[in-house]
């Protein structure tokens, strides 16, 4: 597929402003609508499954360079996640590790495993378009965001919904809304972040939508910064496991520091 979520934002726009009102009026007991935390948290399980393991390939995209690389990851939950860089030979071997609330890094040239404080979460993981943030926050929006259905249409035959995401009081969190848009069968099709003044700074978007490890799933997805052009990383997924037997010592400094795999 070319660019597949342009088209679907662009049909968005138009189809979530008017299509669930003539269903509404032509229906006079319409269904009730899904409740935007249980949407949002079947996304996220979908996309990790009890267990998963995944094998990418990255783009850091900029307009005088490119770089790219090749990872693999193991996750548990909604919380425990272990990636690591397996190409080019100078990044082989840096790894990132969340266990529960926390974080490590660890570099082979300095042998040293990095516990990271919140300061630094926000700042650019392996010098991608993501954050240690956005690697880490997969249940943040369940726990720290006021969620609220916005709109709901079709778009290609499959209902898309339309959920906004305000920060509760006092949150940890650095965003001042996000905007989800989800399918019916899950999958995020975007993921839009904005400031404190609502103006939209980066977005996350699947390029490519297919079949892989036994469910559809964006398998080529683009982080943007809208404020500055030709400015993105890609990463797409060419294997996909789920629900497989990890070990616990997996998801241990002692794994990310010695390289440890999954079982």
């Amino acid at each position: 597929m070319k660019r597949l979520l342009g088209s679907i934002l662009a049909l968005a726009a138009s189809s979530l402003a008017d299509a669930a009102v003539p269903a509404a009026a032509a229906d006079a007991s319409p269904a009730p609508l899904p409740d935007p935390y249980a949407l949002v948290a079947a996304a996220i399980d979908h996309n990790r499954g009890l267990t998963s393991y995944v094998e990418m390939a990255m783009l850091v995209h900029r307009p005088d360079w490119r770089r790219r690389s090749a990872l693999e990851a193991w996750t548990r939950g909604r919380t425990d996640a272990l990636v690591r860089f397996t190409a080019p030979p100078r990044d082989a071997g840096n790894a990132t590790l969340r266990n529960g609330e926390r974080m490590w890094t660890y570099t082979p040239k300095l042998n040293r495993v990095v516990r990271l404080p919140f300061s630094l979460m926000s700042q650019s993981w392996a010098g991608s378009d993501f954050s240690y943030t956005d690697l880490s926050r997969t249940d943040d929006l369940l726990n720290f965001y006021r969620l609220v259905l916005a709109e709901v249409g079709e778009v290609e035959g499959r209902r898309v919904y339309r959920i906004d995401a305000f920060p509760l009081d006092n949150a940890p969190v650095v965003w001042g809304k996000e905007e989800w848009l989800l399918r019916d069968d899950h999958v995020l099709l975007s993921q839009t972040f904005f400031d404190q003044e609502m103006q939209p700074l980066k977005r996350l978007e699947a390029l490519d939508i297919r079949e892989l490890g036994g469910r559809q799933m964006g398998v080529r997805v683009r982080m943007s910064k809208l404020d500055e052009a030709d400015h993105y990383t890609e990463i797409e997924y060419l294997n996909a496991q789920f629900d497989l037997a990890l070990p616990d010592s997996l998801f241990t400094t002692f794994s990310l520091q010695s390289g440890g795999r999954g079982g």
